[in-house]
């Protein structure tokens, strides 16, 4: 049993580690003063109007002081960045019968985990506070996430014990992910109403699309866990 818990456990935190950021988001967004980085009054969170990252600010965009929804943010956010390192760290196991795929998969994780310490490092760098630090790291986390997902797939499409359909969820986040970093560059800004719009509702949509991602795949790799587990118990028993 203390090696089914042992194998299982990183899977299990990158998991709970999704459904706290939802969780905390979510209450953040509902004790959210108000105000808006683009100017726009509002009176609370605009769900299609304000971005993640001002929940983490301790001054809200129209001057209100935001300490307990930034406290939730930047908790809820650095668990989440903490959950991705523990899968990337890993999910290798699975690879290691091809000298090639093991490869692949050792360069996805570093991707991987660069992405989840990048997102701490959004955590960390409130964008009131450090804004040059914060998008540095915005940009850094969600250009990192496709290469690991990229590699991802196609080291699983290599390896017959891993089912193809966690490649394509890999494959469908990758494409997802690159269009949104094309958003980030080359999209309108939040200075006008219609960008404001786009930018922020792109980001809520590629957000919640990377935690359904990490969802499925953590999911993915407790299976396998599991049932390496337990073909471990019955060849030894």
């Amino acid at each position: 049993m203390k090696k089914r818990i042992d194998e299982t456990w990183p899977f299990w935190v990158a998991i709970a580690a999704c459904i706290q950021f939802v969780v905390l988001t979510a209450v953040a967004m509902l004790i959210y003063p108000g105000g808006s980085i683009a100017g726009v009054p509002t009176r609370h969170y605009s769900f299609f109007r304000n971005f993640f990252s001002e929940l983490g600010m301790f001054v809200t965009g129209g001057g209100q002081p935001n300490l307990p929804s930034a406290l939730l943010f930047i908790f809820a956010l650095m668990v989440a960045g903490l959950g991705l390192v523990t899968f990337f760290l890993n999910v290798p196991r699975f690879f290691r019968q091809q000298r090639v795929v093991y490869v692949l998969s050792i360069l996805g994780s570093i991707a991987g985990i660069f992405a989840g310490l990048s997102f701490i490092g959004v955590a960390f760098t409130p964008a009131d506070v450090f804004i040059e630090a914060h998008a540095w790291f915005v940009l850094a986390a969600f250009q990192a996430f496709p290469v690991a997902a990229a590699f991802y797939t196609v080291a699983i499409l290599l390896n017959p014990a891993y089912p193809n359909r966690y490649a394509a969820v890999y494959g469908v986040f990758a494409v997802l992910l690159v269009a949104y970093v094309a958003l980030l560059r080359m999209g309108p800004g939040f200075d006008t109403p219609e960008g404001l719009l786009i930018q922020a509702t792109g980001q809520k949509v590629i957000v919640y699309v990377a935690i359904l991602c990490t969802l499925a795949e953590s999911y993915g790799a407790l299976r396998l866990s599991r049932g390496a587990a337990a073909n471990s118990f019955s060849s030894r028993a």
